[in-house]
């Protein structure tokens, strides 16, 4: 559950694809695709394209990860404590996308959700988190990785969908008449 808590709240708080968030290491290494500085609260990623990028560490995703690196090496055996992945399973080796979208459906349920929500649910909600708060569609580029500018815009179109239903529900002359 801690582990689980922790890859959720690193997609959502920093907009990680799901490849990004199982190519973490525990440390920055010649090998590492990708690290975490919780000191500077950075995560370091290898993006599509094989771009690198750093993306900002919110405070409950630092605190996840505290707590999962608290306890990730407990159980396991001497020789899988070499191993460098950051998000490990019960076999101390690296967990695979497929792996976290079971998880993160597992999660789900356990919430009592009946949407079927999956890693890049939790991107997209940041995306559009971050868009709204900040109007600065360039910055969400950047955070997401996207080497183009059309591609973060398909969130201002859902934005504006959200604006739309609002100004419909509220707006007086919204309303049509039969």
């Amino acid at each position: 559950d801690v582990r689980d808590a922790a890859m959720a709240e690193l997609m959502y708080g920093s907009g990680l694809r799901v490849g990004e968030l199982v190519g973490l290491d525990v440390r920055d290494s010649a090998h590492a695709r990708g690290w975490l500085d919780l000191a500077d609260g950075l995560a370091h990623v290898l993006g599509k394209g094989s771009k690198r990028r750093s993306v900002p560490l919110g405070q409950a995703s630092i605190e996840a990860i505290r707590a999962w690196v608290a306890c990730r090496d407990l159980g396991l055996k001497p020789r899988h404590l070499e191993q460098t992945a950051l998000f490990i399973g019960w076999g101390g080796t690296r967990l695979t996308a497929t792996s976290v979208w079971t998880r993160l459906r597992h999660r789900a349920l356990q919430a009592g959700l009946d949407t079927a929500v999956h890693p890049h649910m939790l991107r997209h909600s940041f995306a559009s988190h971050v868009l709204q708060s900040s109007g600065d569609l360039r910055a969400v580029q950047e955070l997401l990785g996207h080497a183009n500018i059309t591609t973060t815009q398909v969130y201002t179109r859902l934005d504006f969908q959200h604006l739309a239903k609002a100004y419909d529900a509220a707006h007086p002359r919204a309303k049509k008449k039969s």
